[in-house]
């Protein structure tokens, strides 16, 4: 003990002595585990760590294998809960939005819609009150009952126990509270915490309408629950894919393809959560090689040290030390570097974690992030710091051992002699060529991603954001229904479409760039309309008249909608050229062509729009369709307004506007630029992940090629100095001094420009207009490697050229 304190002293001693390397090294090996820490914490909060429900580990979600989509319809998941035999009770839910009066100024609220058994499903207690049950269950609308979130009762209702038997207001319906959550349990979406849970037989009270027959309503979000005991996976799929068969032989216009999956419950299926995975793994592999290449980089940083420091050690050799002693210090001083610089990373990390675990990127909806560190996360980071530290310790051992000290001594270096020692290339060369590819890969692929945001921020996705505001405004939620609502349309484009500056305004029931269920439609000469009889599959939008030229939609041929098209007047329809080119062969053949839906309604076209993103911005062409709100009525919760006016002055004026009609109504306006923040979320994560990963291996490249680049002037100053006194010029000398790590510069830079190229076509899939072969992005790729390496071979080179023969000799 006392021997492993006084190495402790001399490290600390001899790291203080030297500030600037002690810094240089703790930021590298801070950067290096800071960033596997919060990678991996995100990892395990989103998927390695199971919900926090009892026996999460017998939990599943159910998804089709044909998509990988786990939603399904009401009748489908009542058919699958009944006669599957491997479950021990099924239980689904959806989320939804609605507007809740709890006796002060109504607000806008996110919630679960949940089977009467969801939490018997999930062996769940409440904190306070009764949940509901299957048993409060009678038919649709039958069970007007409300679970809150503890966070919701402790924010809202300030911890207040007799909330329990309250009625408050949603949607203008009594809904009655039973109970609250208990405090850990934030739903079953891993990234959402809701703000209370309703049954779901309640749908039309929450939502307006009433799906709860519809088998061609994929109404629900996810459906989960317990495995019996001793039923395998494997058991359960083939049951599940037994009721499937029986769906699709007894509702063939409606099942297709009806085999499933079971999925991880909290990612709703492999849809999202296999995506977020890969993403995920893919940067734990970029964290895991910024460590090495941190590693890499400080056994360069170590061997010169050692070699600055290679007199020393020769003469406590000289002097009787033993080299254990000496690589024992040695390793002291880069366990302390490794531990000193691990705890520094962790805490970056964690103020980082922390952070996004509060963060509410989408306005009011309720974002949760579970990626607090746990013990797991302190476990890896403390035995990476650990590893690391042996690591790029190890580098200088091998020289430690074949120290001479007469040599050195007498010599004054420990530098090889003869022209083949220098141009032997060692390992640590080629792990700094290695790093410096991975540096370039990352410097590629972040700024290809910077680009291809920047284009999609301004690119074309069938409408045009700017100069346009969305203003949310469901009727549904002020109580309209049935022909209450057309009229109150009216009324509200009108009066919005008064204001002074507004050009234009328009309703849809689901905005464009949203993800949404496509709908089959079929030729007009199919008879069978089973869904595999299906011409296509189209998103559907319910609009009014001036919707397109408000959402700056172009019509390429025929007509929009008027007035006249009405329910009265025969069924019209607006088709994009994919729908028109799918089912008619040619936008020229579609115009006053017929289509059907899947009741067999026949349908028009009258006009042809032009393509657009309808789910995702990096989606193939899709079919999709528009119809007249006023033949298909829908209590449409979105106004479009396009106007050149301020956008704060217009949004008070609407405001004020809309609930001059019905102070009840919910208003929330937003631009659509800020709207599509969701849609183009994935793309900025995956942007600003990449940057900071480049930026990260920028630094260490900069580490890495000093590092390499002081390491060969410490190990050759005699021989430079031997050659200024011959007389060699300037350029010669670097040229000798720092030639090699110039050519690793460029070597691996080449290396790494290419497979940052391979790289980025991935990102095309996440990044909208990501494209490798920007010349832009090719110039700046080289600029910035080309300054890495200056800026990281300047203090070698000004230690280099100021080589003094006369002072150099005399030492030696």
């Amino acid at each position: 003990m006392t021997t492993l304190l006084q190495d402790l002293r001399f490290a600390l001693r001899q790291l203080r002595k030297s500030p600037g390397f002690t810094i240089a090294a703790v930021v590298t090996v801070a950067m290096a585990i800071g960033a596997n820490s919060a990678v991996f914490s995100v990892l395990n909060g989103l998927i390695l760590r199971p919900l926090d429900v009892p026996q999460a580990q017998s939990l599943y979600g159910i998804e089709r294998a044909s998509d990988k989509d786990g939603s399904q319809s009401y009748p489908n998941y009542l058919d699958l809960r009944d006669r599957n035999r491997s479950f021990d009770g099924l239980a689904a839910y959806s989320i939804a939005q609605v507007a809740m009066d709890t006796g002060e100024n109504p607000s806008l609220v996110w919630g679960v819609e949940a089977s009467g058994n969801y939490f018997d499903a999930l062996r769940i207690q409440p904190y306070l009150g009764r949940f509901f049950h299957a048993a409060d269950e009678h038919g649709p609308g039958s069970a007007p009952y409300m679970v809150l979130s503890y966070a919701y009762w402790h924010g809202h209702f300030h911890d207040d126990r007799g909330v329990v038997g309250r009625t408050v207001q949603v949607n203008k319906h009594p809904f009655t509270i039973l109970g609250v959550a208990p405090p850990d349990f934030r739903g079953t979406l891993v990234f959402a915490s809701p703000n209370f849970f309703v049954p779901k037989v309640n749908q039309e009270q929450i939502e307006g309408w009433n799906g709860l027959n519809d088998r061609g309503s994929s109404g629900l979000l996810s459906v989960i629950g317990h495995l019996k005991a001793g039923v395998t996976p494997a058991q359960a799929t083939a049951d599940l894919n037994s009721i499937g068969s029986y769906l699709e032989k007894t509702y063939p216009k409606d099942e297709r393809q009806m085999s499933f999956l079971l999925t991880h419950p909290g990612l709703l299926g492999d849809q999202f959560g296999r995506p977020l995975q890969a993403f995920l793994a893919g940067l734990m592999l970029l964290a895991g090689l910024i460590l090495l290449a941190a590693c890499a980089n400080l056994g360069s940083l170590f061997a010169a040290r050692a070699a600055d420091r290679s007199r020393e050690i020769a003469l406590r050799l000289a002097l009787g030390s033993s080299r254990k002693r000496i690589l024992r210090g040695l390793f002291t001083e880069t366990v302390l570097i490794s531990l000193i610089g691990g705890a520094v990373g962790l805490w970056a990390s964690v103020a980082l974690l922390r952070w996004l675990s509060v963060w509410q990127p989408f306005g009011n909806f309720p974002v949760h992030a579970p990626v607090n560190p746990d013990a797991t996360v302190y476990g890896l980071a403390l035995l990476l710091s650990l590893v690391s530290g042996f690591l790029f310790g190890a580098v200088p051992v091998s020289q430690v051992l074949r120290t001479n000290p007469y040599e050195v001594v007498k010599s004054g270096s420990v530098a090889p002699t003869g022209g083949m020692a220098r141009r032997r290339i060692s390992a640590r060369e080629v792990l700094l060529a290695m790093q410096i590819a991975i540096c370039a890969v990352l410097v590629t692929s972040s700024m290809v991603a910077v680009r291809g945001l920047a284009r999609s921020l301004h690119g074309h996705f069938g409408f045009e954001p700017k100069n346009a505001m969305l203003v949310s405004a469901d009727l549904h939620m002020a109580g309209y229904s049935g022909d209450r609502i057309p009229p109150m349309q009216k009324r509200m484009i009108d009066a919005v479409a008064a204001i002074p500056g507004v050009e234009s305004v328009g309703i849809t029931d689901v905005l464009l760039l949203n993800d949404t269920n496509p709908l089959n439609v079929f030729s007009d000469r199919t008879i069978d309309l089973r869904a595999s009889n299906a011409a296509a599959s189209a998103f559907m939008y319910h609009i009014s008249p001036e919707y397109l030229h408000a959402e700056g939609t172009m019509l390429l041929s025929g007509r929009a909608f008027t007035s006249h098209d009405d329910k009265n007047s025969p069924r019209v329809a607006v088709v994009n050229q994919e729908f028109a080119r799918e089912i008619f062969g040619s936008v020229r053949k579609a115009i006053g062509s017929y289509y059907k839906m899947p009741d067999g309604t026949r349908i028009q076209v009258v006009g042809v729009a032009e393509d657009g993103k309808y789910s995702t911005p990096t989606e193939d062409p899709h079919a999709a369709m528009f119809l007249p709100i006023l033949q298909w009525p829908s209590g449409a919760p979105w106004l479009v307004v396009r106007s050149s006016r301020d956008a704060r002055q217009l949004g008070e004026a609407i405001r004020r506007t809309l609930h001059q009609l019905d102070a009840a109504l919910p208003v929330e306006i937003e631009a659509r630029h800020d709207e599509m923040v969701a849609v183009l979320f994935p793309a900025q994560m995956a942007t600003v992940s990449l940057g900071v990963m480049g930026l990260i291996g920028a630094m260490l490249s900069i580490t890495g090629i000093f590092g390499m680049a002081a390491y060969t002037v410490s190990r050759r100053l005699r021989e430079l100095g031997i050659r200024v006194a011959l007389g060699a010029q300037r350029k010669q000398v670097l040229k000798a001094a720092l030639g090699r790590a110039f050519k690793l510069l460029a070597w691996g830079g080449a290396a790494g420009l290419f497979l940052g190229i391979l790289a980025s076509r991935v990102l095309a899939f996440v990044v909208y207009q990501a494209t490798p072969r920007d010349p832009l992005v090719l110039a700046s790729v080289v600029l910035a490697m080309s300054l890495l390496g200056l800026l990281a071979t300047w203090i070698p080179a000004r230690r280099a050229l100021s080589v003094d023969p006369m002072i150099l000799l005399r030492e030696e």
